[in-house]
């Protein structure tokens, strides 16, 4: 058990990192992810609202529908990142980072005045993540296994309300339960009654992201990042870039569009490293003449590839797929090629 976000996390269970990355991979792993902010938000207007805080066009998101976004300062700093779910034409679901939840929660009363936001304070959630996921959840809600990539729905387990979305972070298909905390354990207990189940810990969450070229937020990216530089663009809807129909009009919008339109100086790439040994964050990057041209955020070792990866930062001018570079690490240099993203095939259910 380790410190997280002011909560005690599981590093991993009884069967170590490398066993449950790969048990997530082949069948199902479940995690819990009770420390992520859950909120809801309501209100008169509230779409509009909404949309002049983050990148989205909300409008067109259609009801227990959900996107990925991120929630920015003045200067097109990345906040947070989070997904926000549509429940009815005027109440979102929002799930934001544990370590970002209180600053989340602030800015959006500062910035909504006249909504109502209801913080669901301890509530519960589980990710259920791998390719017998929707197996496992058609023996006991059979109805979530409709959805697709990216909706959700309200169900019952076993008498328990839940509102499940198909959605996670491993890069594997899979769902998110969220839950009363009481409800928490029976739920959990129902689920890992199927032998293909098992717990897995934040090790193995880490990696799997990592491997599905997914930013963890204050290593990733941060409020001197912009969505843009996160290689993120596909986050910022096209309706709210520029040429279309509802162009800016968000915080941090004359920014994060100067970046669309004259390109930036840093972006977020995947690197894989030579040898065995992973290359860690803080790591700075060299080109063949040894002059500095970027940082490492991400690093470690895959367990799927059987080698070691890495993201980071990189001047842009160098940030091309098979592009030779060098990461310093103790003083020696360690050769890594650029890479696409993600390293491993992400395998989401669109149907």
């Amino acid at each position: 058990m380790v410190p997280f976000a002011g909560y005690s996390m599981p590093i991993n269970y009884s069967g170590g990192i490398i066993e449950e990355h790969l048990h997530t991979r082949e069948t199902a792993g479940l995690f819990d992810v009770s420390h992520m902010g859950q909120l809801i938000i309501r209100g008169v207007g509230i779409v509009e609202q909404l949309e002049q805080l983050m990148p989205v066009d909300l409008e067109q998101l259609a009801v227990n529908r959900m996107t990925y976004s991120t929630l920015l300062n003045k200067q097109g700093g990345i906040l947070d990142d989070l997904l926000i779910s549509r429940w009815d034409n005027q109440t979102f679901f929002i799930v934001v980072n544990a370590a970002c939840k209180q600053q989340d929660i602030q800015h959006f009363r500062d910035n909504l005045p006249d909504a109502e936001i209801i913080v669901l304070a301890d509530q519960g959630l589980l990710a259920l993540q791998g390719p017998m996921a929707a197996e496992v959840l058609n023996q006991v809600a059979p109805e979530a296994t409709a959805l697709h990539f990216m909706q959700g729905c309200s169900v019952n387990i076993n008498g328990i309300s839940c509102y499940i979305t198909r959605s996670g972070y491993s890069g594997e298909d899979g769902f998110e339960i969220s839950i009363k905390p009481e409800d928490c354990a029976s739920v959990a207990d129902c689920l890992l009654a199927n032998q293909s189940v098992r717990w897995v810990g934040l090790g193995a969450r880490d990696s799997l992201r990592l491997e599905a070229g997914l930013c963890l937020y204050g290593h990733d990216m941060n409020q001197q990042t912009s969505p843009v530089e996160a290689n993120l663009l596909w986050s910022i809807s096209k309706s709210r870039r520029i040429g279309g129909a509802k162009q800016g009009g968000f915080l941090g919008s004359a920014a994060v569009l100067k970046h669309i339109e004259s390109g930036v100086e840093k972006k977020r790439v995947g690197f894989v490293v030579e040898g065995r040994a992973p290359v860690r964050e803080g790591a700075e990057i060299v080109d063949q003449l040894g002059q500095v041209i970027g940082t490492v955020t991400s690093g470690g070792f895959s367990p799927s590839l059987q080698k070691p990866i890495a993201m980071g930062y990189i001047a842009t001018k160098f940030s091309a797929s098979g592009t030779e570079v060098n990461a310093m690490v103790r003083g020696k240099s360690r050769p890594m090629v650029v890479r696409s993203m993600p390293f491993v095939p992400q395998r989401y259910y669109r149907g």
